[in-house]
Protein backbone atom coordinates (compact mmCIF):
# COMPACT_ATOMS: atom_id res chain seq x y z
CA UNK A 1 0.00 0.00 0.00
CA UNK A 2 1.92 3.05 -1.20
CA UNK A 3 -0.81 5.47 -2.34
CA UNK A 4 -4.48 6.16 -1.64
CA UNK A 5 -7.20 8.56 -2.71
CA UNK A 6 -7.81 11.55 -0.52
CA UNK A 7 -10.10 10.14 2.20
CA UNK A 8 -12.94 11.97 3.88
CA UNK A 9 -11.88 13.81 7.00
CA UNK A 10 -14.33 13.85 9.87
CA UNK A 11 -14.27 15.94 13.01
CA UNK A 12 -15.56 14.78 16.40
CA UNK A 13 -19.29 15.20 16.64
CA UNK A 14 -20.29 13.25 13.51
CA UNK A 15 -23.20 10.82 13.38
CA UNK A 16 -21.17 7.85 14.69
CA UNK A 17 -22.56 5.74 17.49
CA UNK A 18 -21.75 6.81 21.01
CA UNK A 19 -19.42 4.39 22.77
CA UNK A 20 -21.26 4.22 26.06
CA UNK A 21 -20.76 5.01 29.70
CA UNK A 22 -17.65 2.85 30.11
CA UNK A 23 -15.35 5.35 28.34
CA UNK A 24 -13.54 6.37 31.52
CA UNK A 25 -12.77 2.76 32.36
CA UNK A 26 -11.51 2.04 28.83
CA UNK A 27 -9.35 5.16 28.95
CA UNK A 28 -7.71 4.01 32.17
CA UNK A 29 -7.21 0.54 30.71
CA UNK A 30 -5.55 1.99 27.60
CA UNK A 31 -3.17 4.14 29.64
CA UNK A 32 -2.34 1.17 31.85
CA UNK A 33 -1.61 -1.06 28.87
CA UNK A 34 0.67 1.51 27.25
CA UNK A 35 2.51 2.07 30.53
CA UNK A 36 2.98 -1.68 30.70
CA UNK A 37 4.33 -1.63 27.15
CA UNK A 38 6.87 1.03 28.01
CA UNK A 39 8.11 -0.77 31.12
CA UNK A 40 8.22 -4.12 29.32
CA UNK A 41 9.76 -3.10 25.98
CA UNK A 42 13.40 -2.28 25.35
CA UNK A 43 13.07 -0.77 21.87
CA UNK A 44 10.54 1.57 20.22
CA UNK A 45 9.31 -1.25 17.95
CA UNK A 46 8.52 -3.34 21.03
CA UNK A 47 6.60 -0.42 22.57
CA UNK A 48 4.49 -0.15 19.42
CA UNK A 49 3.81 -3.86 19.23
CA UNK A 50 2.89 -4.42 22.88
CA UNK A 51 0.77 -1.27 23.02
CA UNK A 52 -0.97 -2.16 19.74
CA UNK A 53 -1.80 -5.69 20.91
CA UNK A 54 -3.26 -4.44 24.20
CA UNK A 55 -5.00 -1.25 23.07
CA UNK A 56 -6.65 -2.42 19.82
CA UNK A 57 -9.28 -4.49 21.63
CA UNK A 58 -9.93 -1.57 23.99
CA UNK A 59 -10.88 0.75 21.12
CA UNK A 60 -12.76 -2.04 19.30
CA UNK A 61 -10.51 -2.28 16.24
CA UNK A 62 -10.51 -5.46 14.15
CA UNK A 63 -6.85 -4.97 13.34
CA UNK A 64 -4.27 -2.18 13.43
CA UNK A 65 -0.79 -1.18 12.32
CA UNK A 66 1.96 1.33 13.07
CA UNK A 67 4.15 2.97 10.43
CA UNK A 68 7.28 4.77 11.71
CA UNK A 69 9.21 7.49 9.91
CA UNK A 70 12.68 6.31 8.93
CA UNK A 71 15.47 7.88 11.00
CA UNK A 72 18.02 7.53 8.24
CA UNK A 73 18.39 9.50 5.03
CA UNK A 74 15.05 8.24 3.67
CA UNK A 75 12.84 10.44 5.88
CA UNK A 76 10.22 10.71 3.12
CA UNK A 77 9.10 7.12 3.72
CA UNK A 78 7.66 5.20 6.63
CA UNK A 79 8.16 1.52 7.34
CA UNK A 80 5.75 -0.89 8.93
CA UNK A 81 6.99 -1.65 12.45
CA UNK A 82 4.00 -3.25 14.22
CA UNK A 83 0.70 -4.96 13.32
CA UNK A 84 -2.18 -6.42 15.33
CA UNK A 85 -4.45 -9.20 14.11
CA UNK A 86 -3.44 -8.67 10.48
CA UNK A 87 -4.57 -11.53 8.19
CA UNK A 88 -1.96 -14.27 8.42
CA UNK A 89 -1.70 -14.79 4.66
CA UNK A 90 -0.12 -11.33 4.38
CA UNK A 91 2.35 -11.84 7.20
CA UNK A 92 5.39 -12.50 5.02
CA UNK A 93 4.90 -9.22 3.15
CA UNK A 94 4.42 -6.98 6.16
CA UNK A 95 8.07 -6.18 6.92
CA UNK A 96 8.57 -5.12 3.31
CA UNK A 97 5.76 -2.58 3.37
CA UNK A 98 6.57 1.11 3.11
CA UNK A 99 4.43 4.19 2.51
CA UNK A 100 5.42 7.65 1.45
CA UNK A 101 4.82 10.48 3.90
CA UNK A 102 1.69 12.21 2.61
CA UNK A 103 0.27 9.12 0.85
CA UNK A 104 -2.41 6.85 2.28
CA UNK A 105 -4.13 7.40 5.63
CA UNK A 106 -0.97 6.86 7.67
CA UNK A 107 1.13 9.06 5.37
CA UNK A 108 -1.45 11.87 5.41
CA UNK A 109 -1.78 11.73 9.18
CA UNK A 110 1.98 12.27 9.45
CA UNK A 111 2.27 14.99 6.82
CA UNK A 112 -0.79 16.92 8.05
CA UNK A 113 -0.11 16.12 11.72
CA UNK A 114 -3.76 15.35 12.53
CA UNK A 115 -6.10 12.34 12.51
CA UNK A 116 -7.40 11.06 9.19
CA UNK A 117 -10.75 9.21 9.39
CA UNK A 118 -12.84 7.41 6.76
CA UNK A 119 -16.35 6.58 7.97
CA UNK A 120 -17.24 4.14 5.17
CA UNK A 121 -14.88 3.10 2.43
CA UNK A 122 -17.75 1.78 0.28
CA UNK A 123 -19.78 4.99 0.53
CA UNK A 124 -17.17 7.12 -1.20
CA UNK A 125 -16.68 6.82 -4.99
CA UNK A 126 -13.29 8.51 -4.64
CA UNK A 127 -12.13 5.53 -2.57
CA UNK A 128 -12.79 2.90 -5.22
CA UNK A 129 -9.11 1.86 -5.13
CA UNK A 130 -9.51 1.07 -1.44
CA UNK A 131 -12.73 -0.92 -1.75
CA UNK A 132 -11.10 -4.05 -3.15
CA UNK A 133 -8.49 -3.97 -0.37
CA UNK A 134 -11.22 -3.37 2.23
CA UNK A 135 -13.26 -6.33 1.00
CA UNK A 136 -10.23 -8.60 1.02
CA UNK A 137 -9.08 -7.58 4.51
CA UNK A 138 -12.54 -7.19 6.00
CA UNK A 139 -12.82 -3.55 7.08
CA UNK A 140 -15.19 -0.68 6.26
CA UNK A 141 -13.81 2.27 8.24
CA UNK A 142 -10.48 3.32 9.72
CA UNK A 143 -8.78 6.08 11.69
CA UNK A 144 -5.10 7.07 11.27
CA UNK A 145 -3.67 9.12 14.16
CA UNK A 146 -0.18 10.70 14.12
CA UNK A 147 2.32 9.59 16.76
CA UNK A 148 3.50 13.05 17.69
CA UNK A 149 5.78 14.38 20.43
CA UNK A 150 6.60 17.97 21.24
CA UNK A 151 9.53 17.90 18.83
CA UNK A 152 8.61 15.61 15.95
CA UNK A 153 6.19 13.16 14.36
CA UNK A 154 7.40 9.60 14.83
CA UNK A 155 4.83 7.94 12.57
CA UNK A 156 1.15 6.99 12.66
CA UNK A 157 -1.08 4.35 14.21
CA UNK A 158 -4.08 3.23 12.12
CA UNK A 159 -7.06 1.32 13.52
CA UNK A 160 -9.34 -0.59 11.13
CA UNK A 161 -12.99 -1.41 11.97
CA UNK A 162 -15.29 -4.05 10.50
CA UNK A 163 -18.35 -1.78 10.40
CA UNK A 164 -19.02 1.67 9.01
CA UNK A 165 -19.34 4.65 11.36
CA UNK A 166 -17.78 2.52 14.08
CA UNK A 167 -16.04 5.32 15.94
CA UNK A 168 -17.76 7.77 18.25
CA UNK A 169 -16.52 11.00 19.78
CA UNK A 170 -15.23 9.35 22.95
CA UNK A 171 -13.39 6.66 21.01
CA UNK A 172 -11.75 9.31 18.86
CA UNK A 173 -10.64 11.06 22.00
CA UNK A 174 -9.38 7.77 23.37
CA UNK A 175 -7.41 7.04 20.20
CA UNK A 176 -5.78 10.48 20.37
CA UNK A 177 -4.83 9.77 23.97
CA UNK A 178 -3.52 6.33 22.97
CA UNK A 179 -1.45 7.82 20.13
CA UNK A 180 0.04 10.50 22.38
CA UNK A 181 0.96 7.97 25.04
CA UNK A 182 2.42 5.58 22.46
CA UNK A 183 4.52 8.39 20.98
CA UNK A 184 5.80 9.50 24.39
CA UNK A 185 6.62 5.93 25.43
CA UNK A 186 8.28 5.16 22.09
CA UNK A 187 10.34 8.34 22.28
CA UNK A 188 11.53 7.44 25.77
CA UNK A 189 12.34 3.92 24.61
CA UNK A 190 14.20 5.37 21.63
CA UNK A 191 16.28 7.57 23.92
CA UNK A 192 16.99 4.63 26.20
CA UNK A 193 18.01 2.54 23.20
CA UNK A 194 20.32 5.28 21.96
CA UNK A 195 21.82 5.53 25.44
CA UNK A 196 22.27 1.76 25.52
CA UNK A 197 23.93 1.82 22.11
CA UNK A 198 26.17 4.72 23.14
CA UNK A 199 27.09 2.87 26.33
CA UNK A 200 27.84 -0.28 24.36
CA UNK A 201 29.95 1.71 21.94
CA UNK A 202 31.80 3.20 24.91
CA UNK A 203 32.38 -0.25 26.39
CA UNK A 204 33.68 -1.48 23.03
CA UNK A 205 35.86 1.60 22.68
CA UNK A 206 37.25 1.16 26.19
CA UNK A 207 38.01 -2.49 25.50
CA UNK A 208 39.79 -1.49 22.29
CA UNK A 209 41.77 1.18 24.14
CA UNK A 210 42.73 -1.33 26.82
CA UNK A 211 43.97 -3.74 24.16
CA UNK A 212 45.86 -0.96 22.41
CA UNK A 213 47.35 0.15 25.73
CA UNK A 214 48.42 -3.42 26.49
CA UNK A 215 49.95 -3.68 23.01
CA UNK A 216 51.73 -0.35 23.55
CA UNK A 217 53.12 -1.50 26.91
CA UNK A 218 54.31 -4.72 25.34
CA UNK A 219 55.86 -2.81 22.41
CA UNK A 220 57.69 -0.51 24.82
CA UNK A 221 58.88 -3.50 26.84
CA UNK A 222 60.14 -5.18 23.68
CA UNK A 223 61.83 -1.94 22.59
CA UNK A 224 63.55 -1.51 25.95
CA UNK A 225 64.64 -5.14 25.95
CA UNK A 226 66.00 -4.76 22.42
CA UNK A 227 67.88 -1.58 23.33
CA UNK A 228 69.36 -3.20 26.42
CA UNK A 229 70.47 -6.29 24.50
CA UNK A 230 71.90 -4.44 21.52
CA UNK A 231 73.58 -1.87 23.76
CA UNK A 232 75.23 -4.61 25.78
CA UNK A 233 76.41 -6.33 22.62
CA UNK A 234 77.81 -3.07 21.23
CA UNK A 235 79.61 -2.04 24.40
CA UNK A 236 81.99 -5.00 24.47
CA UNK A 237 83.51 -4.59 20.97
CA UNK A 238 83.49 -0.80 21.34
CA UNK A 239 85.49 -1.05 24.56
CA UNK A 240 87.98 -3.22 22.69
CA UNK A 241 88.23 -0.62 19.91
CA UNK A 242 89.01 2.12 22.43
CA UNK A 243 91.61 -0.14 24.03
CA UNK A 244 93.38 -0.77 20.73
CA UNK A 245 93.33 2.97 19.97
CA UNK A 246 95.12 3.58 23.27
CA UNK A 247 97.69 0.94 22.38
CA UNK A 248 98.35 2.68 19.06
CA UNK A 249 98.51 6.12 20.66
CA UNK A 250 101.07 4.88 23.18
CA UNK A 251 103.26 3.60 20.34
CA UNK A 252 103.06 -0.01 21.45
CA UNK A 253 102.05 -1.06 17.94
CA UNK A 254 104.78 0.96 16.27
CA UNK A 255 105.70 4.61 15.85
CA UNK A 256 102.95 7.14 14.87
CA UNK A 257 103.46 10.51 13.24
CA UNK A 258 101.61 13.64 14.30
CA UNK A 259 98.86 13.41 11.70
CA UNK A 260 98.14 9.81 12.62
CA UNK A 261 98.00 10.71 16.31
CA UNK A 262 95.49 13.50 15.56
CA UNK A 263 93.35 11.11 13.53
CA UNK A 264 93.37 8.54 16.31
CA UNK A 265 92.37 11.22 18.80
CA UNK A 266 89.29 12.03 16.71
CA UNK A 267 88.43 8.33 16.46
CA UNK A 268 88.91 7.89 20.21
CA UNK A 269 86.66 10.89 21.03
CA UNK A 270 83.93 9.58 18.74
CA UNK A 271 84.22 6.08 20.20
CA UNK A 272 84.02 7.37 23.75
CA UNK A 273 80.97 9.47 22.87
CA UNK A 274 79.32 6.40 21.40
CA UNK A 275 80.23 4.41 24.51
CA UNK A 276 78.65 7.09 26.72
CA UNK A 277 75.48 6.89 24.63
CA UNK A 278 75.38 3.11 24.96
CA UNK A 279 75.88 3.33 28.72
CA UNK A 280 73.08 5.89 28.94
CA UNK A 281 70.77 3.55 27.06
CA UNK A 282 71.63 0.70 29.40
CA UNK A 283 71.13 2.87 32.47
CA UNK A 284 67.84 4.27 31.21
CA UNK A 285 66.55 0.78 30.48
CA UNK A 286 67.56 -0.37 33.96
CA UNK A 287 65.78 2.60 35.55
CA UNK A 288 62.60 1.96 33.59
CA UNK A 289 62.59 -1.68 34.65
CA UNK A 290 63.24 -0.62 38.28
CA UNK A 291 66.40 -2.71 38.33
CA UNK A 292 68.52 0.05 39.92
CA UNK A 293 69.00 0.01 43.67
CA UNK A 294 69.62 3.13 45.73
CA UNK A 295 72.81 3.20 47.81
CA UNK A 296 72.80 6.11 50.27
CA UNK A 297 75.85 7.81 51.71
CA UNK A 298 76.71 11.01 53.59
CA UNK A 299 78.17 13.55 51.18
CA UNK A 300 78.81 17.27 50.90
CA UNK A 301 76.45 18.74 48.23
CA UNK A 302 79.31 20.87 46.94
CA UNK A 303 81.29 17.70 46.22
CA UNK A 304 78.42 16.44 44.10
CA UNK A 305 78.47 19.64 42.07
CA UNK A 306 82.25 19.45 41.65
CA UNK A 307 82.07 15.80 40.58
CA UNK A 308 79.35 16.61 38.02
CA UNK A 309 81.37 19.51 36.58
CA UNK A 310 84.42 17.27 36.28
CA UNK A 311 82.40 14.58 34.45
CA UNK A 312 80.60 16.97 32.10
CA UNK A 313 81.65 17.92 28.59
CA UNK A 314 82.48 21.44 29.79
CA UNK A 315 81.61 24.83 28.25
CA UNK A 316 82.60 26.13 24.85
CA UNK A 317 85.62 28.47 24.77
CA UNK A 318 83.32 31.48 24.31
CA UNK A 319 81.21 30.59 27.38
CA UNK A 320 82.09 31.57 30.92
CA UNK A 321 81.46 29.05 33.73
CA UNK A 322 80.37 30.42 37.09
CA UNK A 323 80.09 28.23 40.18
CA UNK A 324 78.40 29.42 43.36
CA UNK A 325 76.90 28.25 46.62
CA UNK A 326 77.17 28.59 50.41
CA UNK A 327 80.47 27.87 52.13
CA UNK A 328 79.00 25.33 54.55
CA UNK A 329 75.76 23.43 54.05
CA UNK A 330 76.41 20.24 56.02
CA UNK A 331 76.34 16.64 54.85
CA UNK A 332 73.34 15.32 52.98
CA UNK A 333 72.39 11.67 52.73
CA UNK A 334 71.58 10.44 49.24
CA UNK A 335 72.75 8.22 46.41
CA UNK A 336 75.91 10.00 45.36
CA UNK A 337 76.18 8.42 41.95
CA UNK A 338 72.53 9.04 40.97
CA UNK A 339 72.59 12.73 41.92
CA UNK A 340 75.98 13.30 40.26
CA UNK A 341 74.84 11.54 37.10
CA UNK A 342 71.61 13.55 36.91
CA UNK A 343 73.45 16.79 37.54
CA UNK A 344 76.04 15.93 34.89
CA UNK A 345 73.29 15.42 32.31
CA UNK A 346 71.78 18.83 33.17
CA UNK A 347 75.20 20.51 32.89
CA UNK A 348 75.94 18.79 29.57
CA UNK A 349 72.60 20.08 28.24
CA UNK A 350 73.46 23.63 29.28
CA UNK A 351 76.96 23.48 27.79
CA UNK A 352 75.67 21.99 24.51
CA UNK A 353 73.00 24.65 23.89
CA UNK A 354 74.93 27.71 25.07
CA UNK A 355 77.08 29.19 22.30
CA UNK A 356 78.07 32.36 24.12
CA UNK A 357 77.48 34.09 27.41
CA UNK A 358 77.64 32.04 30.59
CA UNK A 359 76.57 28.95 32.47
CA UNK A 360 76.06 29.24 36.23
CA UNK A 361 76.01 26.18 38.49
CA UNK A 362 74.86 26.74 42.06
CA UNK A 363 73.88 24.69 45.10
CA UNK A 364 71.84 25.68 48.13
CA UNK A 365 70.23 23.76 50.96
CA UNK A 366 67.97 23.98 53.97
CA UNK A 367 66.95 21.43 56.59
CA UNK A 368 64.73 19.53 54.16
CA UNK A 369 65.93 19.99 50.58
CA UNK A 370 69.08 20.48 48.54
CA UNK A 371 68.66 22.55 45.40
CA UNK A 372 71.10 22.41 42.49
CA UNK A 373 70.52 25.13 39.89
CA UNK A 374 72.03 25.30 36.39
CA UNK A 375 71.34 28.57 34.58
CA UNK A 376 72.47 29.27 31.03
CA UNK A 377 72.20 31.98 28.37
CA UNK A 378 71.57 29.46 25.59
CA UNK A 379 68.89 29.13 22.94
CA UNK A 380 66.05 28.64 25.43
CA UNK A 381 62.97 26.43 25.21
CA UNK A 382 59.39 27.45 24.40
CA UNK A 383 56.83 26.77 27.13
CA UNK A 384 54.93 24.19 25.09
CA UNK A 385 58.10 22.09 24.85
CA UNK A 386 59.06 22.11 28.53
CA UNK A 387 57.78 18.60 29.15
CA UNK A 388 58.85 17.19 25.79
CA UNK A 389 62.55 17.80 26.49
CA UNK A 390 62.35 15.19 29.26
CA UNK A 391 61.07 12.51 26.87
CA UNK A 392 63.62 9.99 25.69
CA UNK A 393 64.89 10.38 22.13
CA UNK A 394 63.26 13.83 21.93
CA UNK A 395 64.70 17.22 21.12
CA UNK A 396 62.82 20.45 20.46
CA UNK A 397 64.46 20.60 17.03
CA UNK A 398 64.09 17.04 15.78
CA UNK A 399 64.94 17.66 12.13
CA UNK A 400 67.89 15.94 10.52
CA UNK A 401 69.58 19.31 9.94
CA UNK A 402 69.30 20.49 13.53
CA UNK A 403 72.24 22.53 14.74
CA UNK A 404 72.78 20.70 18.00
CA UNK A 405 73.44 16.98 17.77
CA UNK A 406 72.38 14.46 20.37
CA UNK A 407 70.18 11.44 20.94
CA UNK A 408 67.80 13.13 23.37
CA UNK A 409 68.62 10.86 26.32
CA UNK A 410 70.33 13.20 28.76
CA UNK A 411 67.37 14.97 30.34
CA UNK A 412 65.18 11.85 30.24
CA UNK A 413 67.88 10.02 32.18
CA UNK A 414 68.32 12.97 34.57
CA UNK A 415 64.63 13.07 35.49
CA UNK A 416 64.48 9.32 36.15
CA UNK A 417 67.61 9.49 38.31
CA UNK A 418 66.16 12.45 40.21
CA UNK A 419 62.96 10.54 40.93
CA UNK A 420 65.00 7.52 41.96
CA UNK A 421 66.29 9.59 44.92
CA UNK A 422 62.84 11.13 45.61
CA UNK A 423 63.79 14.34 43.82
CA UNK A 424 62.45 16.31 40.87
CA UNK A 425 63.70 18.55 38.07
CA UNK A 426 61.92 21.79 37.15
CA UNK A 427 62.48 24.06 34.19
CA UNK A 428 61.93 27.73 33.45
CA UNK A 429 63.00 29.05 30.08
CA UNK A 430 62.46 31.74 27.47
CA UNK A 431 63.45 31.22 23.82
CA UNK A 432 66.53 33.28 23.00
CA UNK A 433 67.25 34.17 26.64
CA UNK A 434 68.32 30.87 28.16
CA UNK A 435 67.08 28.20 30.54
CA UNK A 436 67.22 27.40 34.24
CA UNK A 437 67.07 23.79 35.41
CA UNK A 438 66.65 23.11 39.12
CA UNK A 439 67.31 19.68 40.65
CA UNK A 440 65.79 19.32 44.12
CA UNK A 441 66.41 16.26 46.28
CA UNK A 442 65.74 15.47 49.98
CA UNK A 443 68.51 16.62 52.31
CA UNK A 444 68.55 13.26 54.02
CA UNK A 445 66.93 10.20 52.49
CA UNK A 446 65.58 7.68 55.00
CA UNK A 447 64.74 4.00 54.76
CA UNK A 448 61.08 4.97 54.23
CA UNK A 449 62.11 6.90 51.12
CA UNK A 450 63.63 3.74 49.65
CA UNK A 451 60.48 1.59 49.98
Amino acid sequence: MTTSPNPERVRPGSNAAVDGADFGLRELRAIREIAHAFHTAKRPEEVYQIALDRVSPVVGASFACVFAVDEGPDVEHMRLVAVHNWPQRYARFLRQMKVRVGAGPSGEAVSEQRPIEVLDVFAEPALSDWQEIAMELGFRSFVAVPLQTADQVLGAVTFYFASANAVGAETRQLMRLVADQMAASAEKARLIERLRQANQALVTSNALLERQNADLIEARRAKDEFLANISHELRTPLTAVIGYISVMQDGLAGPMNGEQQATLEVVRDASEELLRLIESLLELTALKSEAVEVATDDVDPRDLLRDALAASIGPRPEVQLEVGGPDVVGLMRTDRRAVTRALTAILDNAFKFTREGSVRAMVDADAERVRFVVQDTGVGIATEHHEAVFDEFRQVDSTLTREFAGAGLGLALARRLARLVQGEITLTSTPGLGSTFALEVPFRMTEDDLT
